[in-house]
């Protein structure tokens, strides 16, 4: 675990206070429902949701006598304002899902249950969830609203036939490596790379200059969460270092600088690439109607930053975030002992491995996934893949800090996709990005 470094001080956002004073909310610990749940919609599998969304309804009904009613939301957009009128008016839905990066934001409105012991012994205990999972639970162990609810962890996909045939043992441990096995990999008058990127994908590219930065024993954020670092040397070789990767190094192919992470998945599952790093295990479904079923495997992404042949004393392996769903109760709900019992049920065993069949959700139940490695070797390496997962700032500031790291790279592309970039424009997209960091910090702590 990692709750000191990361999670060191207790961050409100910006609007918390106002929100705060503006609850309305309160009532008794119980009630005879219904339950109100918010989730992100499934548009990628419309017919399994329903199905899930049916099966779910009827098993906390005979559970409980309670009706369980479930909302959707589309987006992050939704998600929030949907959080900011409820807290406001005081009613709204009595449990929230939340992505694990959104769980600081949610946290600083100062509107969802901090969970006591007791609350904990009611949903099966801490010791029911893997422990990588509760590092995006709260500020610290004993501040905690997120409870896991789904696990996605970012791996590295690479063709086992490709390494056979370029004569490598096994996947790479460290950037260096991955470098070298990739430059075996490649074949450019064939159009065959040893890895995929995805440049202009909203979400991977930062994730990469992140790993790296933490992998030198350097933050996007200071330990008390109070100063960002977006313009520190540990940034600035991450982000040039993934810069390298096409740049430079030529692991991949010049139309990835437009690629998105839908584009990487087809080149890898096409045989145009021999790595598909940051895949999760719901690339599994689309892996195996490719040419490359039954052809690859996952791993780690390398955990030791380019350049060094180890991690410093002090460097988190950060081989992903941690990265998946949180179920957080809100605190306004009249519905207390009711939704903790909803929670046990959606993280026991048994509903953790439907959530798996019907979405690809990796279970944060133990045993479940346990079960689940043991009935599919290819998914064992998740779990080590958790082990070394690294959480990212618990701080209501992280989208911005997020996404000012983001536009680094989007900022970067037209450079990039003339084959070049200038370090000194770089040095200074991050230093303007640091600047609005710090104010979205400055302002979290007020």
């Amino acid at each position: 675990m990692h709750w000191l470094r990361k999670a060191s001080a207790v961050t409100v956002a910006a609007t918390a206070a106002t929100l705060l004073a503006a609850c309305g909310g309160g009532g008794s610990s119980s009630g005879g429902g219904p339950l109100t749940i918010f989730i992100g919609a499934q548009p990628n599998f419309p017919n399994e949701f329903a199905a899930w969304s049916k099966d779910l309804t009827a098993k906390f009904k005979a559970k409980t006598g309670a009706d369980l009613v479930i909302e959707t939301y589309a987006s992050s957009a939704d998600e929030t304002t949907k959080i900011q009128s409820s807290i406001v008016s005081g009613t709204g839905p009595d449990i929230y899902s939340l992505g694990t990066t959104f769980t600081p934001v949610a946290f600083g409105t100062g509107g969802f249950l901090e969970l006591s012991d007791d609350d904990w012994k009611k949903i099966g205990g801490r010791e029911r969830y893997i422990p990588e999972t509760l590092g995006m639970s709260g500020p610290d162990q004993t501040k905690q609203i997120g409870i896991p609810g789904a696990m996605r962890p970012f791996s590295l996909a690479y063709n086992t036939e490709m390494f056979k045939a370029a004569g490598i043992a096994e996947p790479p441990k460290t950037w260096d490596e991955f470098i070298a096995d990739a430059k075996k990999l490649t074949n450019s008058s064939a159009g065959v790379y040893g890895t995929t990127l995805d440049y202009a994908d909203g979400f991977d590219p930062w994730k990469y200059i992140w790993a790296m930065t933490e992998q030198q024993g350097g933050s996007f954020v200071s330990d008390d969460l109070k100063t960002a670092q977006l313009s520190s040397n540990q940034v600035m070789n991450a982000t040039t270092s993934y810069f390298d990767l096409l740049v430079k190094d030529k692991l991949a192919n010049p139309a990835s600088v437009g690629w998105k992470s839908g584009d990487a998945i087809a080149a890898f599952g096409s045989g145009k690439a021999a790595m598909l790093p940051l895949a999760t295990a719901q690339s599994m479904p689309t892996l195996d109607k490719s040419s490359v079923a039954g052809k690859y495997a996952f791993a780690p992404m390398p955990t030791v930053a380019p350049g060094q042949s180890q991690r410093p004393p002090n460097a988190e392996p950060a081989a992903s975030i941690v990265s998946g769903d949180n179920i957080a109760i809100a605190s306004y709900t009249k519905q207390k002992d009711l939704a903790l019992t909803f929670v046990d049920m959606f993280t026991s065993t048994d509903q953790q491995l439907a959530n798996y069949k019907a979405f690809g959700n990796l279970p944060v139940n133990q045993d479940a996934m346990k079960q689940l490695s043991s009935q599919n070797a290819s998914l064992a390496p998740f779990l080590e893949i958790e082990n070394q997962s690294t959480p990212t700032a618990f701080t209501g500031a992280w989208g911005d800090i997020q996404n000012g790291d983001q536009n680094v790279v989007v900022q970067s592309q037209p450079a990039l996709a003339a084959g070049t970039y200038d370090p000194t424009a770089v040095k200074g997209l991050l230093d303007k990005a640091n600047a609005t960091a710090q104010s979205a910090l400055t302002r979290a702590q007020k």
